[in-house]
């Protein structure tokens, strides 16, 4: 069994139990999720990331672009570790942060991790259409050791 958190347009949060990703996807294109506080049926899947407390430090990552999970190492708890973790998986397209988050949300482009810089106010408002976004404390590139 999988637990997603899933969120509908108004940003109501709830969770959902599937059999696999496959079958989240089945349900949702089937109209037959809906949201247990307003009753919408555009049901989307929130990031997240199951964090094994025994055994290999491992996690699955699914990628949304093909349903499949691949173990990634546990992120690291230190910040450095993180700092260095984020830098070494994810693609760096600056200032077009907020432009491109969006294609990616809305299916324009294939799913992959990106950061970049964004503006208090992009970000707000990145927040406020649905899409999911976290500011870290990454030193610009002429900072990095």
């Amino acid at each position: 069994m999988i637990i997603f958190e899933l969120i509908c347009p108004r940003q109501h949060r709830f969770e959902g139990w599937f059999s696999s990703s496959e079958d989240f996807d089945g349900q949702r294109d089937g109209g037959l999720l809906s949201c247990p506080s307003c009753g919408r049926h555009d049901i989307e899947k929130l990031p997240t990331a199951k964090i094994r407390t025994s055994g290999p430090q491992l996690f699955p990552a699914v990628r949304e672009d093909m349903g499949t999970s691949t173990p990634v190492a546990q992120p690291p708890a230190k910040l450095q570790e993180l700092i260095e973790y984020v830098l070494m998986n994810t693609e760096n397209v600056g200032r077009e942060f907020a432009a491109e988050v969006r294609r990616i949300h809305h299916r324009e482009v294939p799913h992959r991790n990106i950061r970049g810089t964004a503006s208090r106010q992009e970000t707000e408002e990145l927040l406020d259409e649905g899409i999911p976004v976290m500011a870290l404390p990454i030193p610009s590139q002429n900072d990095w050791h």
